[in-house]
Parts: structure tokens; sequence; C-alpha cells
């Protein structure tokens, strides 16, 4: 069970990376600290709409994983399997 819990928080660590760095790759929609940084101003560089919802996907995903990997971690300390 041990071997478990460990798992699951090398897990909850890497998708908080990688979902922090998916959600800083979205484009910016105006306002905030999206056009502070210069994400208001439209270039040819921006994304196409295929790669923008695919994008959208893989994070909602990831979001799902990290939520299901927080939520098993509650429950191992709530019934002290952990």
């Amino acid at each position: 069970m041990e071997a478990l819990h460990t798992a699951l928080l090398v897990l909850l660590a890497i998708t908080s990376v990688i979902l922090t760095l998916l959600i800083l790759l979205h484009k910016g929609r105006g306002g905030g600290v999206a056009d502070m940084f210069g994400g208001g101003v439209s270039n040819a560089m921006s994304s196409s709409g295929v790669a923008e919802r695919n994008l959208n996907r893989i994070t909602v995903i990831l979001g799902l994983v990290w939520v299901a990997v927080i939520i098993v971690l509650g429950l191992f300390t709530r019934f002290g399997l952990a």
C-alpha cells in the first residue's frame, strides 16, 4: 500500500507541473495576464483552431486525472491507508 501511495504522490507532482504548462500554453482571450505579456497581440504564429481544441481536450483530461489522484490520496489519508 505504501508503494501505491508513493506512486500517487509522484503522479500528482508530474500532473501538476504538466497541467500548469498546458494552461500557460492556451491562447489569451483578452484582458488580464495574457495581455500584460503580449498575449493580446494577434500574429501569424497563433495556434490554429484544431490545435487549440486538442490542447483543450488534453488539458481537461489531465485535469480530471489530477482531481482523481487528489481524491484517492484524500481517501488514503482519511482511512489511514497511507
